[in-house]
């Protein structure tokens, strides 16, 4: 059988994914929370939280390219921003923020050493 070749996925690509797909769940389930609590008419609740999960599965869909990870970015504070509906929506939203900073410079940091380390060999 014929392998098909694929482009290695970056660590940073990897652990953003992650993150994006664990914040994904987190998101629907607050949208079912908000529209549950009330704090926000059932249509508005539920289509604002949809309008979130879509958008972080066409981020997640793009991270090949670089200005996806800036659309991360605009995600966090989404996320983070959620709490003015959801309070508990605060601590969540900047613990991933949180993971999502950290994953970027340390996903970067592993990316370039090994770079670095495959220009040195070749």
């Amino acid at each position: 059988m014929e392998e098909v070749s694929r482009a290695k996925r970056s660590v940073r690509q990897s652990l953003a994914s992650i993150v994006l797909a664990f914040e994904l769940i987190v998101v629907f389930l607050a949208s079912l929370v908000a529209f549950g609590l009330k704090v926000q008419p059932g249509p508005v609740a539920l289509l604002g939280g949809g309008v979130i999960c879509v958008a972080i599965l066409f981020t997640l869909a793009m991270l090949r390219h670089e200005w996806a990870f800036g659309v991360g970015w605009v995600l966090q504070g989404v996320i983070v921003a959620t709490g003015i509906f959801v309070p508990v929506m605060w601590v969540i939203g900047l613990v991933f923020a949180g993971m999502w900073v950290y994953c970027m410079i340390v996903g970067g940091r592993i990316d370039r050493q090994n770079a670095a380390t495959q220009e040195t060999e070749s």
